[in-house]
């Protein structure tokens, strides 16, 4: 058996079709599989999910779903599945599965964030920051590639506007595996290839994405006995701050338990959160303020274990980036450190204290959970860390329990329900 290092840089044979057609009752897709030519040879996807599986990329090209008198997408409307030899302007050991798929949950997320300039950093198919700006894409990429510094290696990267310089420093000063952009401004791919196993691609359609909101795709699930599972993409519905439902419920008493309107940069920054929890693998919570995450706590089993997750992460990425601005180290470095040497414990203790006080960074943030709060418990936590609005789908039967802790939160928290819930398994 080769070993794993060596699998890495190993093109994975496989012998999937070149074209792939898809019957729904009377009506046909057709697929088309795509292959690049780089450095003079045919290559399709370097592997699958793993290095030991082979893999194939298909491309919409024919056909048409009038199902259920609803808005699908059409061919010719591909961003990464459309990927071209153009549009892949370094290859760096050229795509496998995984990193398209980022690049793809990037697209589906700043489909949400067409409004201002966003950008993403994505590793393993969940965000590990987010951030839109109206100061620019090397602004949201910065806000978020400090929203959770360690996560963000080997990640990557996908915003909505043409790259910038700026962008591109923040990039060649860290290790990514992908860098994608609807457009690079003059001279910024010069910069990204100092990295010259990063993969970068120009996508259009990343700046064109509005376009996509209104129609849904054909989202086809496969089962592990070969089954499939078909149905309708998720669209979101809350697209401005109007979209959001008053949060309010009744007991079984007949009393009725209504929330505090957010505020409008609380609705502004439940919406980003929104946004971004549309790829996020559930269980899962956002913690969002001034237009950047400040916690992501995805797959989790419960609901509170999945804000307790996010919290302890807000926590620990918190110190990290305490000791990486003031001393150079990171958090396992310093205390690593710590073990041997006072000063350095006593430069420890006095960073965990500092995140103590400022809570992780996250007073101030709106948290927004991919499904209902089924108990109070969730969102009691949340406001221990200085919560000021939550956002959930509602439709519990203890919504007027969930209501009720926000308005006996001092000072009052504010709650708003979307009317529908963002699961991603």
């Amino acid at each position: 058996m080769a070993d794993l290092k060596s699998m890495y840089k190993t093109i994975v044979k496989e012998t999937f079709p070149d074209d792939l057609t898809i019957t729904l009752g009377s009506e046909k897709l057709v697929y088309r599989k795509r292959q690049w030519e780089l450095a003079g040879e045919l290559k399709g996807l370097r592997y699958g999910e793993n290095p030991d599986q082979p893999a194939a990329l298909y491309e919409l090209v024919d056909g048409a779903v009038t199902l259920g008198g609803l808005s699908w997408r059409m061919p010719g409307q591909g961003i990464v599945s459309s990927l071209s030899e153009a549009q892949m302007i370094q290859a760096g050991k050229h795509p496998g599965k995984t990193n398209l798929t980022d690049v793809d949950n990037g697209a589906n997320i700043l489909q949400y964030l067409t409004q201002k300039p966003a950008a993403l950093i994505i590793k393993h198919n969940n965000p590990c920051g987010a951030a839109w700006s109206d100061e620019g894409v090397a602004d949201a990429l910065s806000k978020a590639f400090w929203c959770d510094r360690i996560a963000a290696f080997g990640g990557a990267v996908v915003v909505n506007r043409p790259f910038t310089k700026e962008a591109a420093e923040l990039v060649a000063a860290n290790y990514f595996e992908v860098v994608a952009a609807p457009a690079f401004e003059e001279g910024v791919v010069d910069i990204l290839k100092s990295r010259k196993n990063l993969r970068i691609m120009e996508l259009p359609g990343l700046g064109e994405l509005d376009k996509l909101v209104a129609s849904a795709f054909l989202d086809i699930k496969c089962l592990s006995d070969g089954g499939l599972v078909l149905q309708k993409s998720f669209q979101n519905r809350i697209l401005t701050d109007a979209d959001f439902l008053p949060a309010e419920a009744t007991d079984k008493a007949g009393n009725t338990y209504i929330a505090r309107r957010p505020s409008r940069q609380e609705l502004d920054d439940l919406r980003f959160a929104w946004a971004v929890e549309a790829g996020v693998t559930s269980n899962s919570v956002i913690f969002a303020r001034g237009g950047a995450t400040t916690a992501i706590g995805t797959g989790e089993q419960d609901r509170v274990g999945c804000v307790e997750l996010a919290i302890y992460k807000a926590y620990h990425k918190y110190e990290d980036i305490i000791a990486f601005k003031e001393l150079g180290l990171t958090l396992y470095e310093l205390k690593e450190k710590a073990k041997a040497d006072a000063g350095f414990a006593a430069k420890l203790k006095d960073i965990e204290e500092r995140a103590r006080a400022d809570k992780g960074g996250l007073a101030g943030s709106v948290i927004i959970s991919d499904g209902f709060f089924p108990f109070r418990d969730g969102v009691d936590v949340a406001m221990a860390q200085g919560v000021t609005a939550i956002g959930h789908p509602g439709g519990s039967l203890r919504d007027w329990e969930v209501i009720q802790a926000v308005n006996e939160h001092s000072p009052q928290v504010a709650m708003v329900f979307t009317g529908q819930r963002s699961f991603k398994h």
